[in-house]
């Protein structure tokens, strides 16, 4: 027993919801590395990429389930509460990814050279990979903020899709480091830098909520989150518009994909990826927008504690 009279220990985290959850993400997280390690394999950027993730979600639900159930975290110098929904809903989009590039780089309909059992190991990576989406999307789901709530920023679906928003634009910058040959033309760098300020001020938003920090500030978060979406709306509509017209236009590229072009190495394929998420990206900003009109969170680190 703690001083105060409460059990060291928070059964609630384990007998909940929420506690099942995680274990069911921590179970099928060591499956995974498991599976991996012993017979499935991965190499090359694609396959670290894959193991990088499943390690890494694996590794801090292990602390967050930790900390919770010894109650450590309310030690800690942050906001608990939007820390564990930004990681859920980052960890969801992670294993999303994950689902997706393991099966096409590493999965065959043909036993490969390493023979069958190396494919039916992938074929159960890929099957918990995709299960363990569910797991974390359950965890989003269940520490949302509900209708009417004061609640921390990070669980609102303004917070939320900031963090998507993040999640999205890394997703840009792997395309246009894949020789998109951006830096051909102005406009075309017009849109990179876009693309990174608007990555930066949400980096700089969920850092601050996360830290409990939000409060510190000169001026009313509330307001500089909406007025911040409404001008990242407004440049990436201007990217929408500029990107395709250097990429794709007769005078400046190619109207179709190149017949030359080879698989994972096309620049004509990158500024696809680029144009398509562009446009990902301003209908979640515009979405953002409209959720933050009517958002009421709580701005400092006894919040969430």
């Amino acid at each position: 027993m703690d001083p105060l009279g409460g059990h060291y220990l928070n059964k609630a985290a384990v007998l909940s919801a929420l506690g099942a959850a995680r274990m069911c993400q921590m179970l099928l997280g060591c499956t995974i590395m498991a599976l991996v390690s012993h017979s499935a394999g991965y190499s090359a950027t694609y396959g670290n990429f894959c193991m990088f993730v499943w390690c890494f979600c694996f590794a801090v639900t292990l602390v967050v389930f930790t900390m919770d159930v010894t109650r450590l975290h309310s030690c800690m110098p942050i906001s608990w509460d939007n820390f564990t929904v930004a990681f859920a809903m980052l960890a969801t989009l992670m294993y999303i990814t994950a689902s997706v590039v393991y099966p096409v780089y590493f999965l065959q309909t043909d036993c490969p050279t390493e023979g069958c059992e190396v494919r039916n190991y992938r074929i159960a990576v890929t099957v918990c990979s995709s299960v363990c989406c569910f797991p974390y999307g359950a965890e989003v789901f269940l520490t949302r903020a509900k209708p009417g709530a004061v609640v921390g920023y990070m669980a609102t679906v303004s917070g939320l899709l900031k963090v998507v928003q993040g999640f999205v634009a890394c997703i840009i910058f792997g395309a246009l480091a894949n020789d998109s040959e951006y830096n051909r033309f102005i406009a075309t760098q017009y849109c990179v830098v876009v693309y990174s300020l608007c990555f930066s001020v949400t980096v700089i938003v969920v850092v601050l909520t996360v830290s409990g920090r939000t409060a510190a500030l000169r001026f009313p978060f509330d307001r500089f989150v909406v007025v911040y979406t409404f001008f990242a709306t407004i440049l990436y509509l201007s990217t929408a518009l500029t990107w395709p017209i250097f990429s794709f236009d007769r005078k400046y590229g190619a109207t179709v994909r190149p017949e030359n072009c080879p698989r994972g190495d096309c620049p004509w394929d990158s500024k696809l990826v680029v144009a398509v998420f562009t446009n990902v990206n301003l209908i979640l900003y515009f979405i953002d927008l409209v959720y933050s009109q009517r958002i009421r969170f709580i701005s400092n680190s006894n919040a969430a504690a």
